[in-house]
């Protein structure tokens, strides 16, 4: 973060700072030295350390025995209460696609090294893909998780790859942080990310990121892979990216103070 934006709209430069450092953790997957925390904030060494302690004792970082830093327990509840409400926020967006396509859509959120479902909006046909809110996946082998992974530095990617590991869920799924980035480059590309039975046999989903989204999020529709097959990506895609900016805006003016 930039001095500029620290100092944009009049905030008070301790807060600005204190989320600096937590975005910066979360960034380098919820661990770091203070001397990463310098490099990458360009903060003082001093100002760190106090800003770290008082997290510390408040419970939202922890400090290991190898004297890195790691974000504290006391942010899960913070997460979680902010993806229910993310959740409320892309439901009726969801719907909309839901009821354009007749296929189940989805949100998804970022945590970590791993995808996590914060909405949903069941098709109405018998046969539909149901993936319960709260459930935790791999980012590889979903599409919402490439999406998202196409508007990460490639480093970050890698970084991230690396430490989940890229385990087969099908015989489709990518499992080389090499055919990853490729697969990235294609979806920045065409402008939209396809799973087609990388997680499930016989499940295809297209997903497109939520442009701006502090946590990187998506937006998909998933469903049985020969009715999916008959949609056309034409009509389907430009529907989700504007859905996914009106989110994305909405979003943004909900977070103006």
């Amino acid at each position: 973060m930039t001095e500029a934006r620290r100092n944009q709209g009049g905030g008070v430069q301790s807060v600005e700072r204190t989320f600096e450092l937590l975005e910066l953790m979360a960034d380098a997957g919820g661990e770091v030295a203070l001397s990463e925390l310098a490099d990458k904030s360009g903060l003082p060494l001093p100002t760190i350390h106090r800003i770290m302690r008082t997290l510390v004792g408040a419970g939202y970082a922890r400090q290991q025995p190898s004297r890195r830093y790691s974000l504290g327990p006391r942010l899960i509840r913070l997460g979680e209460t902010a993806s229910r409400a993310l959740g409320s926020w892309a439901r009726p967006y969801l719907a909309e696609l839901t009821e354009a396509t007749g296929e189940t859509s989805n949100m998804a959120v970022l945590d970590g090294a791993q995808i996590v479902y914060v909405a949903q909006v069941p098709s109405q046909h018998s046969m539909r893909m149901f993936t319960e809110v709260g459930r935790r996946v791999d980012a590889h082998a979903t599409a919402v998780g490439k999406a998202i992974m196409a508007n990460l530095p490639p480093e970050a990617v890698t970084q991230l790859l690396t430490r989940a590991g890229m385990p087969p869920q099908t015989e489709r799924t990518i499992t080389t942080v090499e055919a990853m980035h490729a697969e990235l480059a294609r979806i920045r590309d065409q402008g939209y990310a396809l799973d087609d039975g990388e997680q499930e046999v016989g499940v295809r989903c297209y997903a497109v990121a939520v442009p701006g989204a502090p946590a990187g999020a998506a937006i998909s529709i998933s469903g049985p892979e020969g009715r999916m097959t008959r949609i056309a990506t034409d009509d389907v895609v430009p529907l989700m990216q504007r859905l996914a900016r009106e989110l994305a805006t909405d979003l943004s003016v909900g977070n103006t103070a």
